[in-house]
């Protein structure tokens, strides 16, 4: 049950918030998915789900959870992680979650990746979410996350 106190701060409204992210540091994805791995497993026990898109230079991290728990994590997302450049794209209240638990997808080099990622989901020849509307972020995720084809890739 939701204290009184939590719930005057929006605990109990279940909200749905998508952001982008450009790395500014010379690390690697695969640095930037181990740190989001640790943050995962913190997450879990505040009840965040969360669906994340990382390669080396972008991400894309759609957040659900209560409103109070999603803006405390991407306070602590912009704090935490200076070498982000963060721009939320959008945030809405939900009725339902998307996802089931805190996925994370590496967006590998793969030939047959980046063809179906450029083609289906890019403003240019190569990922940058910078270049994307927010419908087509949005639908990037959902296919990235439950399209058979890419998932198998």
């Amino acid at each position: 049950m939701i204290s009184d106190e939590r719930n005057k701060n929006g605990a109990h409204i279940l909200i749905s918030l998508t952001y982008i992210g450009k790395n500014r540091e010379k690390d690697n994805g695969v640095k930037m998915a181990r740190t989001f791995e640790i943050a995962r497993r913190n997450n879990e026990k505040s009840g965040i789900t969360s669906a994340l898109a990382i390669n080396d230079n972008y991400i894309i991290q759609n957040i659900e959870g209560s409103r109070l728990d999603v803006n405390e994590l991407i306070t602590r997302i912009i704090t935490e992680r200076p070498h982000l450049f963060i721009h939320v794209v959008d945030i809405k209240e939900v009725e339902t979650r998307k996802w089931d638990g805190f996925l994370i997808r590496y967006l590998t080099p793969t030939p047959e990746y980046e063809v179906h990622t450029l083609r289906h989901f890019s403003a240019g020849t190569d990922f940058n979410p910078y270049l994307m509307p927010k419908d087509r972020i949005t639908s990037f995720m959902d296919a990235l996350f439950t399209d058979e084809l890419l998932n198998d890739m």
